[in-house]
């Protein structure tokens, strides 16, 4: 978390670092108790991320982009899908097949929305916006990150300004709570 850049190398940097921990679940056989930890990495990953998008990435996209509206709609829609899949995971420990079911599914998600972004969004985005205000974004992205939430809100708001008011409140009690439990750390 924290890499430094602008925002496209930030949030491909990101994406590098869940496409690591999906290889070392699928490395791992079934049932194994390390997948969930990875999991739950992912998924504290994968929210703090979306978090900083939602805030920062897609208004920029939106203002700065030609047709950004529909393809900032898109990626909204692409989170909200993978939000409750994560949702949906917190229920099952590694050793259930619904489990299993989930986090392929999520692996599919997120590895279309990767793509979608970094072949179709992130070229636009350069295209549109100076070096200034891409390194710009990629402090705001970074700032965001540090105080967003670490589990899925899916009924949280993911536009401003309501979510910028939130998501630092839902971050602290997030963040409090895997400290208290260990989630996300290796036993």
């Amino acid at each position: 978390m924290g890499h430094g850049g602008d925002v496209i190398t930030e949030l491909t940097t990101d994406h590098q670092e869940v496409e690591e921990l999906f290889t070392n679940i699928e490395e791992l056989p079934a049932g194994d108790r390390q997948r969930k930890v990875y999991a739950d990495q992912v998924t504290m990953e994968l929210v703090r991320h979306s978090v900083a998008e939602e805030a920062y990435l897609y208004p920029a996209v939106r203002e700065l982009v030609p047709g950004g509206d529909a393809l900032a709609d898109k990626e909204l829609e692409d989170h909200a899908e993978a939000e409750q899949t994560m949702k949906d995971m917190e229920n099952y420990e590694a050793d259930d097949p619904q489990f299993d079911m989930l986090v392929g599914k999520l692996m599919t998600e997120i590895r279309t929305h990767i793509r979608d972004e970094e072949n179709n969004l992130f070229p636009r985005l350069r295209e549109a916006c100076s070096p200034e205000m891409l390194n710009e974004l990629g402090d705001k992205v970074r700032q965001a990150k540090k105080t967003a939430p670490t589990r899925p809100h899916p009924s949280a708001p993911d536009k401003p300004p309501a979510n910028k008011i939130l998501a630092p409140g839902a971050g602290l009690v997030d963040r409090m709570r895997d400290a208290l439990s260990g989630r996300g750390k290796e036993s």
